[in-house]
């Protein structure tokens, strides 16, 4: 696993399975009244294709300073006290996780906004790739629109 992160923002990529309850103390915070969670898991089907796994790959450096960036600005925007962000690299089987976001706000309004937006800007924004597996032997890369 690579970290960076400060008091109030973790970034982390893993190779390993990943889970809410590996950082669920990251985000807690007795001042603050909302926590949220995303997690992006490992489909069976993509259209009329069964999935048979998942594999991303990425460059990690530059991952890792873009979701930091991304994470300063949503912390600053929704005005969140805590937020995580982890992301799988490598083969990530069915209903397992690739993408884990947690946040923290004074209200829940600021967390559920800010998920939708984080995740959106994950996808757009960062250099990493996820390649489907389907029980044909087809593989497919696939892109965000």
């Amino acid at each position: 696993m690579t970290q960076l992160g400060n008091r109030n923002v973790v970034i982390a990529i893993h190779y390993q399975p990943i889970s809410i309850s590996m950082y669920r103390h990251l985000i807690e915070d007795a001042d603050v009244g909302a926590h949220a969670w995303f997690e992006g898991v490992t489909r069976r089907m993509t259209g009329e294709l069964e999935t048979v796994r998942l594999t991303y790959e990425g460059f990690e450096p530059m991952a890792l300073r873009e979701m930091n960036r991304i994470a300063e600005c949503i912390v600053s925007e929704f005005k969140l006290a805590k937020l995580l962000i982890a992301h799988r690299l490598g083969d990530v089987p069915l209903g397992e996780a690739s993408l884990i976001v947690g946040c923290s706000a004074p209200h829940r309004v600021n967390v559920l906004l800010s998920l939708a937006k984080i995740v959106d800007q994950l996808k757009a924004d960062v250099p990493i790739w996820k390649k489907e597996h389907f029980a044909n032997g087809e593989t497919q890369w696939v892109h965000p629109k």
